[in-house]
């Protein structure tokens, strides 16, 4: 094997492990999402919105289904909170995930 190859191989593992840790600060964020979410509407099921807001990703790639589902909630719950306002709070969370993750939290 050259060192190019041994490069090459090791360049893809890095990349593996980055789009891993990323799967897991965004699902992680996405709970914390709903915890605070949650939280705000005064759900007593706080731990089962959790996972129902981290299911809904999966709906589509990216981040509208959750910020759809999130600002929906909200709305229909007489939350007053905008896109703009839930958007800062998903990258805010997904900033404490990712910290979270490293520190092994």
């Amino acid at each position: 094997m050259t060192t190019f190859d041994e490069r090459e191989q090791g360049f893809e593992r890095k990349f593996v492990l980055d789009e891993e840790l990323e799967f897991k600060a965004t699902a992680r964020r996405n709970r914390l999402l709903g915890e605070w979410a949650a939280g705000l509407m005064g759900l007593a099921t706080v731990e089962e919105y959790a996972r129902a807001v981290v299911k809904s990703d999966f709906e589509q790639p990216g981040d509208e289904d959750v910020l759809r589902k999130i600002a929906g909630d909200l709305k229909g719950s007489g939350v007053a909170m905008s896109e703009g306002e839930v958007r800062r709070k998903m990258d805010e969370l997904l900033a404490q995930a990712r910290e979270q993750i490293k520190t092994g939290v």
